[in-house]
């Protein structure tokens, strides 16, 4: 029975990425739910949720780009080490200090989640330059390997700060968050906090949900669905932050 919740859950996650994005405040609690610590869940849903990344990532490939600068290639292997770095920083830190943290990322998460889907204006001038374009994607990826929460905002603000259109950062931070979790997933495979059958249902559950989702993206109100995330962020804050107490 727990693992059909957590397959039917991940379908919903899934759907949730691809049409508003948010979909690890689904899979982190109900991971938790499971008997595993906030680090084992980070872990394990940053796995199981790749191989989606990977189908969105490659599906608009075509659009992404450089910026102010900086190559494709060149963002890409910042994100990488970023990711490695942040992932490694992970695996060392103590899961208890981790479950003491979960609930302040998760309100930071839902923040920039919450800023990017209702206050963030659509095109921003270009205003800063390559130097920091970089350092911001490397601090970004960082993140992104530790706990990933709202880096799809994040990185769409950076780029389109550094003058690159939304459509294409859209695009470019799909391939960019696929690259950082990519050298983050690489490091937590060999981690003993992975539940591989876990991962595996998340896998199967976000993928269906990925596709029938991208299907239903041009029908739903995107809106809507940004404000249903920002209230699970927040109930799962409250949840948080009381069960640390």
């Amino acid at each position: 029975m727990t693992h059909l919740l957590l397959f039917l859950v991940t379908l919903w996650a899934g759907a949730q990425n691809a049409l508003a994005g948010g979909g690890s405040f689904l899979t982190l609690p109900m991971l938790m739910l499971t008997g595993m610590d906030a680090r084992a869940a980070n872990i394990t849903s940053c796995v199981g949720l790749f191989p989606a990344q990977i189908a969105i990532a490659l599906a608009g490939r075509s659009l992404a780009a450089g910026v102010s600068g900086l190559s494709l290639r060149l963002l890409t292997l910042v994100s990488m080490v970023g990711g490695a770095i942040g992932a490694g920083v992970l695996l060392v830190t103590p899961a208890d200090f981790f479950a003491r943290l979960v609930p302040w990322l998760v309100l930071f998460a839902t923040a920039i989640f919450a800023w990017g889907g209702f206050f963030r204006k659509a095109e921003t001038k270009g205003h800063i330059g390559p130097v920091t374009a970089g350092v911001a994607q490397f601090l970004i990826s960082i993140y992104g390997g530790y706990f990933g929460g709202g880096i799809g905002f994040l990185m769409v603000a950076a780029l389109t700060l550094a003058g690159e259109k939304v459509r294409a950062a859209s695009a470019t931070k799909n391939v960019l968050a696929a690259v950082m979790n990519a050298s983050a997933v690489l490091i937590f495979l060999f981690s003993l906090d992975l539940h591989w059958r876990e991962a595996a249902t998340t896998t199967v559950g976000a993928t269906l949900g990925g596709l029938y989702g991208a299907r239903l993206l041009h029908s739903l109100d995107e809106n809507l669905l940004r404000v249903f995330v920002v209230l699970i962020g927040a109930a799962l804050t409250i949840g948080l932050f009381w069960r640390a107490a």
